[in-house]
């Protein structure tokens, strides 16, 4: 179904259709004549002679000078071709589109005094798959994602480059072979596309989108692990987490209970210790604070992905234009940097659950290292160590973005959100999270294996998945296959699916 845009109501579901599965998308009607409508009075301006930032000044610590009619002309494509200062490997398209989705949606509203031919345009290349070569890194995350939007911006002009069909051609080229008319710059146009924290807000929006579900493979492997360590279920009782109040560990301690439902150790016919350790026991508190984190960042992304970046704000209405700074990405960073941060938390807990597994003195009789031949086998040694690597790279990660700002423009913008750096991070650290919770699960299903009790539906498919793609490890073999394919299982979120499937949703 296609989505209409209309300048709210857009979700991070939504971004995640379209820039990852190429969702069309088609601008409201009555949002169309809000962008003509704004355009209209922006031009009434000019030629009133008003004075209006980046219309007919420079802009930074240019803000003073004034522009003639010549120069407002050409200033456009020449800001463009200034702010286009990126650097590094392409970005990825879903991280592309979703900015220009996010853009389009800040038109939508009426106020950036953008001619609706650009909007228009935005919306083409969405549909007919044009996307902008966009260098990874170069924005500080305020005033907008300036220079990757500049690469989008040159397309507009017909230059730069893109990717049509799986192929990298030049600007033009592209756009021609889509049968996509390249609309130009005129006064305004190159600022409202490119002012505006897009790029970083749209990968964002992606991140939290598998975030999330990487939290629903945690709370499997938690599953999995406690089951395999005979655990005490009592800390899972939901009227533990509902006395304290915390929506999140209210959510994890149920999902987990469906996971480990129709199991002998569910059923009380498996002895338990009478309390374990915090590894086992605060999985609902640790995870669940997780889920608290992403949801508090969703709702901060969600505004950004509806509300108005620009500068200056055109309010046609009141006739009106005002210079501010909405541009600014720490809204969105500062909760990003937590959301990272709360994805290492749950690898490090994951970590200490797959410890205990490999231990002989923690394991609740399991093998050391979960290998029958201690001695002559090392079984899983190696994996932790490959585990204990990701994290200290997560740790290292996990220091907040939000508080690096280095001054620029000659200290016209002299705090800067660095909401890239965030979102660039945040992608590593998830990477790296797929990796370490794909070795708990490969460790707990080797566990399970060694147990002759029944265990739960939701933890007896994910175990049934993973064999599918893992051996049981009976006698020492190469391991980094076995470590890239679980890592590969988890981000496909395979396991998931067919959990969810089974026992029905973990939300």
């Amino acid at each position: 179904m296609t989505l209409i845009i209309n300048g709210s109501g857009l979700t991070i579901s939504d971004v995640v259709s379209v820039a990852r599965h190429g969702r069309k998308v088609v601008l409201n009607a009555e949002a169309l004549e809000r962008i003509k409508r704004c355009r209209q009075m922006l031009e009434n301006k000019i030629v009133a002679g008003e004075i209006m930032y980046g219309v007919n000044t420079g802009i930074g610590e240019f803000s003073e000078v004034v522009l003639n009619d010549d120069q407002v002309k050409d200033f456009q494509k020449y800001l463009i071709y200034n702010h286009a200062a990126g650097i590094g490997d392409a970005m990825p398209a879903e991280h592309v589109r979703g900015a220009m989705l996010g853009r389009v949606n800040v038109h939508a509203h009426g106020n950036s005094g953008v001619r609706p031919e650009i909007t228009l345009t935005l919306v083409e290349m969405l549909n007919k798959g044009v996307t902008p070569y966009v260098c990874q890194k170069g924005s500080v995350g305020a005033s907008g994602d300036l220079a990757p939007m500049s690469q989008i911006a040159l397309l507009m002009m017909g230059e730069g480059k893109a990717f049509y069909k799986g192929e990298l051609m030049d600007g033009m080229e592209a756009m021609q072979a889509a049968g996509i008319p390249v609309p130009g710059l005129q006064a305004r146009d190159g600022l409202a596309t490119i002012n505006g924290s897009n790029v970083l807000t749209a990968m964002s929006a992606i991140f939290l989108y598998d975030a999330d579900r990487f939290l629903k493979q945690a709370e499997i492997a938690a599953a999995m692990s406690l089951e395999a360590l005979k655990a005490n279920m009592k800390p899972y009782n939901k009227k533990i987490h509902e006395v304290r109040g915390f929506k999140g560990a209210i959510r994890s301690a149920m999902a987990i209970n469906k996971l480990v439902a129709e199991g002998d150790l569910a059923e009380g016919r498996v002895k338990s210790k009478v309390q374990d350790a915090y590894s086992m026991r605060s999985t609902p508190q640790v995870i669940g604070a997780a889920h608290d984190a992403l949801a508090w960042a969703k709702s901060q992304v969600e505004i950004e992905l509806n509300g108005v970046g620009d500068n200056p704000i055109f309010f046609p209405d009141e006739n009106l234009q005002l210079s501010g700074a909405n541009f600014q990405g720490t809204p969105v960073s500062l909760p990003m940097d937590m959301a990272g941060a709360a994805v290492t938390m749950v690898c490090v807990l994951s970590e200490r659950r797959m410890n205990r597994l490999n231990n002989p003195a923690l394991s609740v009789g399991l093998p050391a290292f979960l290998t029958k031949g201690a001695g002559m086998f090392s079984g899983m040694m190696l994996s932790q160590y490959t585990a204990d690597m990701q994290i200290v790279e997560q740790r290292i990660l996990s220091a907040p973005a939000s508080i690096q700002s280095i001054p620029a423009a000659a200290d016209q913008e002299d705090f800067v959100s660095m909401g890239m750096n965030t979102a660039l991070k945040n992608n590593q650290i998830l990477d790296n999270a797929y990796g370490i919770l794909g070795i708990e699960l490969m460790a707990a299903a080797q566990a399970l294996d060694f147990r002759d009790f029944k265990f739960g539906k939701g933890t007896t498919k994910a175990h049934e998945i993973i064999r599918k793609h893992v051996a049981f490890l009976d006698i020492d073999r190469p391991l980094y296959h076995d470590h890239n394919t679980m890592k590969e299982l988890v981000k496909s979120c395979e396991l998931l699916e067919a959990v969810e499937l089974e026992i029905g949703t973990l939300d």
